[in-house]
């Protein structure tokens, strides 16, 4: 039987806490600003992981920014590891040509993904191409790949939180936090309420009320 999610008490401890985050946000921020000063800057994040990192990053970012949005799949791997085959969902919706950009990452790992979009986004001809992650886990590095800025170095542990998740859920905690190994040994499910009395074989479900 699986056992309903609850947000903080499937967290084992909490690893970043929100502040250590937004104090991060801000020196990587203040970073990237300066180096980047002069020159408009393309932010690229991947779906979905990343969206709250980006969006702290690019409001702690003081020179022109604009951003654009990746979807990939992996296949061939598990639930919880990339085989590094990857599969373009979302490609970026304005070109990159000799355009400055910076790849924003939640977390870095394996390598493997992250090797496909580097060589994917090279082959866009952008004038620059850096990499910001917030957190690297080299313990899990099958890739080598320079990253120009990292927010925490982390240990191989399974984390969740501040877009981070584990079946979709977790992503909305405020923290980074080290998910209960009885947690994720099944996966998540979130509380599908009462159940429904199914009709006759082959009788259509009538619509739910919505009251509109």
């Amino acid at each position: 039987m699986k056992v309903p999610i609850d947000l903080q008490g499937d967290v084992a401890e909490v690893l970043v806490s929100e502040d250590q985050i937004q104090a991060k946000v801000l020196e990587l921020g203040a970073r990237i600003s300066a180096d980047y000063a002069g020159r408009q800057l393309t932010l690229v994040s991947v779906l979905k992981g990343s969206l709250p990192f980006m969006a702290d990053l690019m409001r702690s970012i003081t020179v022109p920014v604009r951003i654009d949005l990746m979807e990939v799949s992996s296949y061939g791997g598990s639930s919880t590891e990339s085989s590094g085959l990857v599969r373009i969902l979302k490609d970026l919706s304005a070109s990159i040509a000799d355009e400055h950009v910076l790849l924003v990452e939640d977390i870095i790992d394996t390598g493997l993904t992250l090797n496909y979009l580097v060589r994917y986004l090279r082959g866009k001809s952008p004038a620059s191409l850096r990499i910001c992650t917030l957190l690297d886990k080299p313990a899990r590095r099958l890739v080598e790949i320079p990253v120009d800025y990292t927010g925490f170095t982390i240990d191989d542990r399974f984390v969740v939180g501040y877009g981070l998740d584990f079946g979709e859920f977790y992503r909305n905690l405020r923290y980074v936090g080290v998910l209960r190994p009885e947690v994720y040994s099944t996966p998540p499910v979130a509380d599908a309420g009462p159940a429904v009395e199914p009709g006759p074989p082959g009788d259509p479900v009538a619509p739910a009320d919505t009251g509109a």
